[in-house]
């Protein structure tokens, strides 16, 4: 008896968002819809574009961060709180006024520090 009260209140819990979030998919392309999804999937960009990803998580709450790449420089890595009592997505992006150089990007995804799964993608020559 006391170990289905404890089953249930853990599952009870898991699905009200209070157990670790999880990353069920990363998106990366060039626009993004208003749940934070990406809209627009690519992997090849030009240089003058903004980059976004998404990562798209379970409920539950953590940091979900993001070290986005070019080569083997490290060019910014953002990270954001975020809570979910069910799937949801988080997005980051990438912009840079004056244009990307071409070649080689990846963006890789935490979640409180672990990675979660990673990225590549390349810009174009102008």
């Amino acid at each position: 008896m006391i170990r289905t009260a404890i089953a249930a209140a853990a599952l009870l819990c898991a699905a009200c968002g209070e157990g670790p979030i999880q990353v069920t998919n990363i998106q990366v392309g060039r626009s993004i819809n208003p749940d934070g999804s990406v809209a627009s999937p690519s992997t090849l960009f030009k240089f003058n574009e903004t980059i976004y990803v998404a990562a798209q998580t379970t409920g539950g709450s953590g940091t979900i961060s993001v070290k986005w790449m070019y080569g083997s420089r490290v060019i910014d890595e953002p990270k954001k709180q975020v809570s979910f009592q069910g799937p949801g997505a988080t997005e980051f992006h990438l912009q840079n006024s004056g244009g990307f150089p071409p070649g080689d990007y990846s963006v890789e995804v935490f979640v409180d520090g672990v990675s979660a799964g990673k990225r590549g993608f390349k810009v174009a020559d102008r």
